[in-house]
């Protein structure tokens, strides 16, 4: 296994060849999905962990029907609880504990982003630097390890780019294009020694994202500066959902009909202009007074569907029939009414793994 460090200022020449790397679609053929679990209790307080773990013990279910389940387990204590709850699932041999130590559950951000190899044919793993979203909950010393444990556990080459990059801030189509967000990436608490241009030529050698699709705003709530996987996401190539707030004096309203107006113009890597489905928003879900960022984009698609997020909302029924029918896939809902008091849901806490095999 090899270690590429690219840390630093770094010009063209430092990078990786152009089209060497390359980051699978999410509903790529995968090998499995990497889980945390609900250890922070800062993040989910005792009187809603109970629930909370539940939601993650449905998750893990939906997740097993077509796939390994790789819980990071690094401490006896998750591992004995994380057993208990799973010891009854009908699919219990495909879930699988790690001996990997985690500070919150946010894998998306934390997790491995792996990408396919054309120099070697094979897997590895992209390495983002990792502080909590520009530094806003410490700790996070045991997230940033996580992609260099996962490397290798798996033997896996792993690149190190020097950016600072979370997985829920990108969405791909497989084929060249990225959708990322001008509230986040550009953010002067992610990575201010960086342009617009730098960022795109690090997204276009470490990940494949040969055109680079700017959105605005996040939803209101979301306490990292505007992740994408909150707004829009690829269902396939030149299709994508994004999220839409019917009420004019809600505060999603501006930003989302930004977001639509946008994503109707654009064009992907291959020229194709983009057909947007629209997702409704979720009624506001307020936590101590603050509004979480409840939102159905938010899915994860898996082996065999798509898990999506609930809120007991009577847009649950509408955002899933709009979800089958423009993906063919069965959508599995998983309720995230006190999943969401932590401040994200069911993509924000996986990241998958792709198969070996292209």
């Amino acid at each position: 296994m090899a270690t590429f460090d690219f840390r630093g200022r770094l010009l063209a020449s430092d990078l990786p060849e152009e089209g060497r790397l390359s980051m699978p679609a999410e509903w790529a053929p995968r090998a499995g999905t990497w889980l945390g679990w609900p250890c922070n209790t800062d993040t989910w307080p005792d009187e809603i962990r109970p629930a909370v773990e539940l939601a993650f013990r449905a998750y893990a279910d939906a997740l097993s029907r077509g796939e390994v389940v790789n819980f990071c387990a690094g401490s006896p204590g998750v591992r004995e609880r994380i057993g208990q709850l799973v010891a009854d699932l009908p699919r219990r041999d495909r879930i699988v504990l790690h001996d990997i130590p985690i500070d919150d559950s946010w894998l998306r951000d934390s997790g491995p982003i792996f990408v396919r190899d054309a120099a070697t044919g094979r897997l590895a793993v992209t390495d983002w630097d990792f502080d909590k979203w520009g530094g806003k909950y410490p700790p996070w010393d045991q997230d940033d390890r996580i992609p260099s444990r996962v490397a290798d556990l798996r033997g896996m080459d792993r690149w190190i780019p020097g950016m600072k990059l979370e997985g829920g801030s990108i969405d791909v189509d497989g084929e060249g294009t990225l959708l990322t967000t001008e509230q986040c990436l550009l953010h002067e608490n992610r990575n201010p020694w960086l342009d617009r241009e730098g960022i795109e030529l690090r997204l276009d050698r470490f990940l494949g994202a040969r055109k680079v699709l700017w959105l605005g705003r996040g939803v209101d709530g979301d306490d990292t500066d505007g992740h994408v996987d909150d707004l829009a996401r690829f269902l396939a190539p030149g299709l994508v959902c994004a999220a839409v707030e019917s009420d004019v004096n809600d505060e999603n309203h501006a930003p989302l009909d930004d977001n639509i107006c946008r994503l109707r113009g654009m064009r992907d890597a291959a020229g194709r202009r983009l057909e947007v489905v629209e997702l409704p928003m979720p009624r506001p879900l307020v936590r101590l007074g603050l509004r979480t960022p409840a939102s159905y984009c938010n899915f994860l698609f898996t082996a065999q569907g798509i898990v999506m997020p609930a809120f007991g909302d009577p847009m649950d029924e509408l955002a899933i029939r709009r979800l089958e029918a423009a993906t063919g896939r069965e959508v599995t809902p998983v309720d995230c009414r006190d999943v969401i008091f932590g401040q994200g849901s069911l993509h924000c806490l996986s990241q998958q793994e792709p198969s070996d095999r292209s």
